[in-house]
């Protein structure tokens, strides 16, 4: 049996759904959020009705732009800034990865800053760095954090562990912990003797894109473990972290599924609320 107290994100994203629904009830105003999707990627696709469902259940308005795998990135950047121009739309999110022929750089650069609400403008990603309060944070970061904090409130000065680099996940995840005042390390696929590191860290996040690869031997006894991996091995849904293992010598632990997955989704209604806050002048 495990010994780690296995962290329940799909509660911890209704907290976070039903103040969103209190704050988005108290205006006849409804945020609103575009979502464009290119392709027929089966998982996008109902990640992306999951999204819409998520925002009209906190009361929020969620249009899906489903283009043609073949549309033009002109094409594409027409959409974002029309939808830039649109007064009733306050968030933009662009359903990554995009076919190989569109430039997801210049479609995300495209994007406002104040309606970029997965935070992957450079000029959101300059204001994260700089820690300021105006920064639109990534879903899955934002999360992770919110997270953490339900678990150790005060995180300064803890030793953290970054598996991963990624722009979505790994490089804004560490740079929000060093807002917080922690000590980061980040890991990749270069770094030598990452097991060492690991083994110092107080809280271990794992974004490596592989099934089940930090074992019970990376873990230090009592640490945190924030598993972000989806990986799907014949079947079945497997994160990054070997949970069976890794549970017996861990304080606390994220499953997969029912992790961080639940938070993301909450984060990005959290972001869309308060781009329609920031954009109507309202209490955030």
């Amino acid at each position: 049996m495990a010994d780690a107290v296995v962290i329940d994100g799909k509660a911890l994203a209704l907290q976070v759904r039903a103040e969103i629904a209190q704050k988005v009830a108290k205006y006849e105003l409804k945020p609103n959020l575009a979502v464009i999707l290119v392709g027929n990627d089966e998982a996008s696709l109902i990640y992306d009705r999951n999204k819409q469902r998520a925002a009209k259940d906190v009361g929020m308005d969620c249009e899906i732009y489903h283009l043609e795998e073949n549309v033009s990135e002109n094409e594409l950047l027409d959409l974002v800034r029309q939808l830039n121009d649109d007064v009733r739309v306050n968030g933009i999110l662009v359903q990554l990865p995009l076919p190989k022929h569109i430039n997801p750089t210049r479609v995300l650069m495209q994007i406002s800053p104040e309606k970029d609400v997965d935070g992957f403008n450079p000029f959101n990603i300059g204001l994260l760095q700089a820690n300021s309060p105006l920064a639109m944070v990534p879903a899955t970061p934002k999360g992770v954090l919110h997270i953490l904090k339900s678990v150790i409130p005060n995180l300064a000065g803890k030793k953290v562990a970054v598996i991963g680099r990624s722009n979505i996940v790994g490089r804004p995840m560490a740079v929000l912990l060093l807002n917080q005042d922690c000590t980061v390390v980040v890991l990749h696929s270069k770094t030598l003797e990452p097991e060492e590191i690991v083994q110092q860290a107080d809280i271990v996040i794992a974004s490596c894109g592989k099934a089940r690869m930090i074992k019970e031997n990376w873990i230090k006894k009592g640490a945190v473990v924030i598993d972000v991996g989806i990986n799907r091995v014949d079947g079945k849904l497997y994160g990054d972290v070997d949970f069976d293992s890794v549970a017996k010598k861990a304080s606390y632990i994220t499953p997969v599924p029912g992790g961080v997955g639940p938070m993301t989704i909450a984060m990005l209604l959290a972001n869309t609320y308060e781009a329609f806050a920031r954009q109507n002048h309202l209490d955030i």
